[in-house]
Formats: structure tokens, sequence, C-alpha cells
């Protein structure tokens, strides 16, 4: 089970931190990611982290604002939001990769999502 939590309510320029902590260890030795949903959009892969040396993938649309981690001691994931613009508005959601050392692109397991309103 992945729980999320940190969203809200943001002026533009402004910062969050979103959490997603894993209800076991397991997720440890897996590769996770963070999609979002934007009003009218489609639901979009955002960052993705590999277990292999913690190397990290964005899309550009974040890409040197965002810095996605995790703390394997507290099995949780964060997702750090910076420099935040209205574009960013959407609801977040984090996942588990079938992958291990590397993505698999194939999503099992998902928060339910947490809203993030950049105004």
């Amino acid at each position: 089970q992945l729980v999320e939590s940190g969203g809200g309510s943001v002026q533009a320029g402004g910062s969050l931190r979103l959490s997603c902590a894993a209800s076991t260890d397991t997720y440890r030795s897996y590769c996770m990611a963070w999609f979002r949903r934007a009003p009218g959009k489609g639901r979009a892969k955002i960052a993705s982290l590999y277990t292999i040396s913690s190397i990290a993938d964005y899309a550009d649309s974040v890409k040197g604002r965002f810095t996605i981690s995790r703390d394997n001691a507290k099995n949780t994931l964060y997702l750090q939001l910076n420099s935040l613009k209205t574009e960013d508005t959407a609801m977040y959601y984090c996942t588990k990769d079938r992958g291990r050392a590397v993505p698999a692109g194939s999503f099992d397991y998902w928060a339910q999502g947490t809203q993030v309103t950049v105004s």
C-alpha cells in the first residue's frame, strides 16, 4: 500500500514536498515514479527513480525544478516541487514500477493521489 501526503495550495514560485509512504520495505527493491494528471489532460509520468545509484529521470516540463528521492529507512518516496507554476496544478500520484534495477515502464501499485494547486 502507498499513502501520499503533502499536497496543497501554493502561490506561483513556491515549493511543496510530496511524500509517499509504503506499507512494507518491499518497495525498496523497486524503481518508483511520480505521475500527474492536470485538469482536462491525461496522466503523465514526470519523474522516475532507479534503484541503481539512485538515478533519476524527469519530464522536460519539470526538469530542474522537481526532485525525486527516497528514504529507504522510512520506506518513503518524495517529490520536491520548487519554482512552481500554474501549469503544475494537477493531481499527483506515486507508483511502484515493476522493474527492480531499472524501470520497466509498467506500474502495479498506485497511491490515492494528492492535489497540488498553484495560483
